[in-house]
C-alpha cells in the first residue's frame, strides 16, 4: 500500500504535521484535530498501491489513476487525458514494455488542470517510449494548480515492465497519454482509470 519512495517525496508534510498534531495534543484538542485529519489525508495521498497489471503485449493501460476527462485527435495521434483529484493515487506508470526515449521538462504556469489552457500552458514532463517493434506512446505528467512538483523516477535510456513506476505528481493534476493513429481505443470520457490496471486501447 506504501513505498519507501512515495513516502519519501512526503517527508517533510508528514514530519511537520506529526508535529503540530503532537503540539496540539498538548496545548489545544481542536488544533490537534485538525492537524491529526490532514496527517491521515497526506499519508493517504502518498500510497502507491500494486496494480495487476495485464499480460497481453498488445493491451495498453493507463498510466495514471483517475478520471478520463478528454478523448481528442492531436496532430497524428489520440490523446486522453486523465484527471487526478487529491484522492487518487498520485504515482504515474509506464503504460506498455519498453525504453524511453525521451523525457522533456518545461516550466509553466499552474492553472487548474481543468483549465482549457493547463495542457499547453502548465508545467510538465514529457516521457517518450518505444516498444522493442517500434510501436511509440508518449506520457505526459502535468502540474496543477496544488501540485507543485513533478517527479520522474525513469530516465532517458531505461527498459521499463508494462506497469512499471515512472513517476508522481504531488496533489492534483493532470496525465496525459498520446497513442499513434490507428490503435484502437476502448476507453470512454467519464470512465475512472486504475494507473497500470485499467486497458485504455489495444494496439492493432
Amino acid at each position: 500500500m506504501f513505498t519507501t519512495r512515495t513516502l519519501a517525496e512526503g517527508k517533510w508534510p508528514i514530519l511537520i504535521l506529526t508535529a503540530l498534531s503532537i503540539a496540539g495534543l498538548l496545548w489545544c484538542l481542536v488544533a490537534a484535530f485538525i492537524s491529526l485529519a490532514l496527517l491521515v489525508f497526506t499519508i493517504s495521498f502518498f500510497r502507491d498501491p500494486d496494480a495487476s497489471v495485464p499480460a497481453d503485449e498488445k493491451l495498453i493501460v493507463a498510466p495514471a489513476t483517475g478520471k478520463i476527462v478528454a478523448i481528442k485527435p492531436v496532430g497524428e495521434t489520440t490523446m486522453l487525458a486523465i484527471f487526478l483529484s487529491v484522492f487518487d493515487v498520485h504515482v504515474q506508470r509506464a503504460p506498455l514494455a519498453g525504453t524511453i526515449t525521451g523525457v522533456k521538462y518545461e516550466a509553466g504556469k499552474f492553472f487548474d488542470v481543468r483549465h482549457p489552457d493547463a495542457s499547453t500552458m502548465n508545467e510538465y514532463r514529457l516521457i517518450d517510449m518505444e516498444t522493442a517493434d517500434g510501436y511509440r506512446v508518449s506520457v505526459k505528467q502535468i502540474a496543477g494548480l496544488i501540485a507543485r512538483r513533478i517527479v520522474g523516477w525513469a530516465e532517458e535510456g531505461a527498459t521499463v515492465a508494462k506497469g512499471e513506476r515512472i513517476g508522481m505528481i504531488r496533489f492534483g493534476s493532470r496525465v496525459e497519454i498520446f497513442l499513434p493513429a490507428g490503435t484502437e481505443i476502448v476507453a470512454e470520457v467519464g470512465d475512472y482509470a486504475r494507473g497500470g490496471e485499467t486497458v485504455l486501447a489495444r494496439r492493432t
